[in-house]
């Protein structure tokens, strides 16, 4: 395996850098802001519509952006101010929350406003994902590269556990409209740093502006291009399956999976469950960063953790141990961020530093955009067969599937760097 980079043996190299010790905490504000919306307005949705379907959408809207505009979003990354990029997803994010509240202030709220707002949002977190990691390979360079995109990791996860907290308490402090016109202000300070930094996402590294139209013809050219790369191809792959038979579908049936475990019954219960895949990622972004584990960005590692993922996944499936449930929900929780920010790494290295934004926005497409399909698998599936089989075999599948990748990346008849 010849696609291995050896960055500098520091522990938290990244936050050397002032710029992306900035990001990183005003990035975790802005995702957290993401997630106190997701708490108001899926109460809102549930309190005005009693809809499950439009519950679906809501799930299904946050990840189609990215499957369907993912290389589209890349090549904008490619050819634009990076910082610019960002603030308009980051613009998005308020103009979504804003207007939820307006309309539930002046009580017009209807079924196609919530559809409208929901896709908004997810355009938002579509638009804002490739640009955002052009511009830390801009701010730490290639050596620090998977120490940013690890902490990067974190911080969202960070926002993910802190969100439903907050957006909780501001729901039941100053209701949801008012609430939500609050969580406008948090996207804010990220919005106003990107005018000071000087960081565009193409100012080192080779990655500068292009002249290439942004097209399906320069789409499909993407795709031929990373078919042709194997290393990167198996990261996209490893990316995709993981995210199409399992993604974080389980999450949104965590309710019928603490039911059916013997002391995870109830709110506490169903809260430590829910929360512990994102403290295992949280708990594996600090602790990989302070050793010197995984150091080396090889795609080896990626994939065998990708096998360990998905073997938690399904003991987690099948257990009926809450305590057993909790430990490999945070196991796989700590794996997932371990595999899936190597991943991320080993893609922004390998690309071509021209079209880094294309094959950077075609991971995203693959790890985030598939994961529509991973509702269809353990939810529509799992209505017909229980979830507990849904999941259970969903990740056996996925398990097979890395298991194969790893033993094809140790053929020595494949040609992997």
């Amino acid at each position: 395996m010849t696609a291995a980079v050896a960055p500098r043996r520091e522990a938290f190299a990244a936050l050397r850098h002032a710029d992306f010790r900035v990001y990183f905490v005003l990035g975790l504000v802005a995702m957290m802001a993401d997630n106190v919306e997701h708490v108001i307005t899926y109460w809102l949705i549930f309190e005005r519509f009693h809809s499950a379907a439009l519950a679906g959408f809501a799930v299904i809207s946050h990840w189609a952006p990215f499957l369907l505009f993912g290389i589209t979003f890349g090549a904008l990354a490619d050819r634009f101010d990076c910082r610019r990029i960002i603030q308009a997803g980051q613009g998005l994010f308020i103009l979504a929350s804003f207007s939820w509240a307006a309309l539930f202030l002046t009580n017009t709220l209807e079924a196609w406003h919530a559809v409208i707002l929901l896709i908004v949002h997810g355009l938002a977190g579509a638009l804002w994902s490739p640009a955002s990691q052009l511009f830390l390979y801009d701010v730490v360079g290639r050596d620090e590269l998977q120490s940013a995109v690890r902490l990067n990791a974190t911080s969202r996860n960070l926002g993910i556990l802190f969100g439903p907290s907050v957006g909780s308490g501001l729901l039941i402090a100053l209701g949801p409209a008012n609430g939500l016109l609050v969580n406008c202000l948090l996207y804010v300070p990220l919005i106003a740093w990107l005018f000071i930094t000087r960081y565009t996402g193409h100012m080192h590294h080779g990655a500068g502006r292009v002249p290439q139209a942004i097209s399906l013809a320069d789409a499909w050219q993407t795709l031929k291009d990373v078919s042709r790369q194997p290393v990167i191809l198996s990261m996209v792959v490893l990316a995709g399956a993981t995210s199409f038979l399992v993604g974080n579908a389980y999450q949104a049936q965590m309710p019928g999976f603490s039911a059916d475990i013997p002391g995870a019954q109830g709110e506490v219960g169903y809260g430590v469950l829910l929360t512990a895949s994102a403290a295992g990622a949280v708990a594996a972004g600090f602790s990989l960063e302070w050793s010197t584990w995984l150091r080396r960005a090889s795609v080896l590692p990626a994939l065998a953790m990708g096998v360990a993922w998905a073997l938690a996944i399904a003991v987690f499936a099948f257990t009926r141990s809450y305590l057993l449930a909790v430990v490999v929900l945070f196991i796989a929780g700590f794996l997932n961020l371990a595999f899936s920010s190597l991943a991320q790494t080993i893609v922004q290295l390998e690309a071509p530093p021209d079209r880094r934004g294309r094959v950077v926005g075609l991971f995203s497409m693959s790890q985030n955009g598939l994961r529509v399909g991973s509702g269809l698998v353990v939810g529509v599936v799992g209505a017909a067969v229980g979830i507990h089989a849904s999941l259970g075999y969903a990740a056996l599948v996925s398990l097979a599937i890395c298991a194969a990748l790893l033993l094809l990346a140790r053929s020595p008849r494949v040609a992997f760097g």
